[in-house]
């Protein structure tokens, strides 16, 4: 496990111009927090909704890898229904030297079905979709580590594959999501992350535990795997400014708030301190700071000044 708690900043690249994007990364890279991340969406990540303008998130994580400097980059999550896995590692690979060897990569099962429907993507199963998450992350991992890949799966077929240049150094495999009984199972076996969103500390410690039961039913070191969460923001001088804030994230989330909301840092900077020792205490090694646009770019520099100093 981790000395101390770590931070970062998630952006998802919606409703947003490049400019603003940027703005954002470069908060992140500009001391610290040592974690970059954006999603990987074709619409907008709201639920049954494919309107307004969302960047692409391969494209968005070079953008990201070329905009900063010192911060690890990633996309959470890759969803597998998207892309083939060894093209996602070609292009992850080129991410990495882009970045100069921050790249660390992650996989989900994806959720979002308009978005495959209105792209003409199927939306199989989700046995399927855990079988197709299990396959990528061993033929991801295997081209990143391997000179020659070979694998048979069910869903993919490599003959003789190279992923070369390899990458700069071993990236993180990481997987988000929180199915107690396929999912964390496959990231106690495949993964070297684990990243979850908008839980609360209770569901997250329970989750949490869940993870580390099956490292050791699959004979796997738990602290092997590094355990995050990421974590929405309305953070605030006082109360009053903070309720204000609050107000502002039914916008950015619009139906999913009151779902998500057990798993936001609302208040002022002594309640969101407190609130994230819990996500410590239940096992957090990585707080992410959620934003989605317009970006709390005043938010996050409260977090940075009067947050982060008191877990270091």
């Amino acid at each position: 496990m981790a000395d101390r708690l770590r931070f970062g900043v998630h952006t998802g690249p919606q409703h947003c111009t490049i400019d603003e994007l940027r703005a954002a990364w470069r908060a992140a890279d500009a001391g610290v927090f040592d974690w970059a991340s954006v999603w990987d969406h074709f619409t907008p990540a709201v639920i049954g909704e494919t309107r307004g303008p969302c960047l692409e998130g391969v494209t968005a994580m070079t953008a990201l890898a070329a905009e900063t400097r010192h911060v690890t980059i990633c996309c959470l999550v890759f969803c597998v229904l998207y892309r083939h896995p060894a093209v996602l590692a070609k292009a992850a690979v080129t991410i990495d030297h882009v970045s100069g060897g921050r790249m660390e990569l992650g996989l989900g099962i994806g959720w979002h079905e308009a978005e495959c429907a209105a792209y003409g993507i199927p939306f199989p199963s989700l046995r399927e979709r855990l079988d197709r998450l299990e396959e990528s992350a061993r033929i991801i991992r295997l081209l990143f580590d391997e000179d020659t890949v070979t694998f048979h799966g069910r869903y993919y077929h490599l003959r003789d594959a190279h992923c070369e240049p390899h990458p700069l150094h071993r990236p993180r495999l990481w997987i988000g999501g929180m199915g107690e009984k396929r999912l964390l199972r496959i990231v106690a076996e495949r993964a070297d992350g684990w990243n979850v969103p908008f839980i609360s500390p209770e569901t997250f410690a329970q989750k949490n535990a869940v993870l580390t039961q099956w490292c050791e039913h699959v004979g796997r070191d738990p602290a092997r795997v590094m355990r995050t969460i990421n974590l929405g923001l309305a953070l605030a001088p006082d109360e009053t400014a903070a309720k204000r804030k609050r107000a502002a994230l039914d916008d950015q989330f619009g139906a999913m708030m009151s779902f998500l909301e057990p798993g936001m840092l609302i208040g002022t900077p002594q309640q969101v301190i407190d609130r994230v020792a819990a996500y410590r205490d239940a096992g957090a090694e990585r707080v992410n700071v959620a934003l989605r646009a317009p970006f709390d770019l005043e938010g996050l520099a409260l977090f940075r000044e009067r947050v982060v100093p008191a877990f270091g």
